[in-house]
């Protein structure tokens, strides 16, 4: 019989609760189901990247003939190159 989990006053509480105690005093994991979130944004890194300044302004261009932001349409390659390397990878 599994303890029942206590009704927390703030997420603090909570917190100090969980950092204390073991889920599995509470939860049956073998009773778990995957969840899929589907509406959430994946967490963003800021990072720096240096291009020879002839690829950036090459990037430009497509972007504004694409009408997208150079920075969205970066991300799209590298997300397009990286899905075939990794199909590639899969063969």
């Amino acid at each position: 019989m599994k303890r029942k989990i206590p009704k927390f006053k703030s997420e603090d509480t909570e917190r100090e609760f969980w950092a204390k105690h073991d889920s599995t005093e509470v939860i049956d994991w073998k009773k778990a189901k995957k969840v899929v979130l589907p509406n959430l944004k994946p967490s963003i890194k800021t990072i720096s990247l240096r291009l020879p300044e002839s690829m950036l302004e090459e990037l430009k261009l497509l972007a504004n003939k694409k009408d997208v932001p150079y920075q969205s349409l970066l991300k799209i390659f590298l997300s397009e190159r990286i899905e075939e390397e990794l199909h590639i990878s899969k063969a």
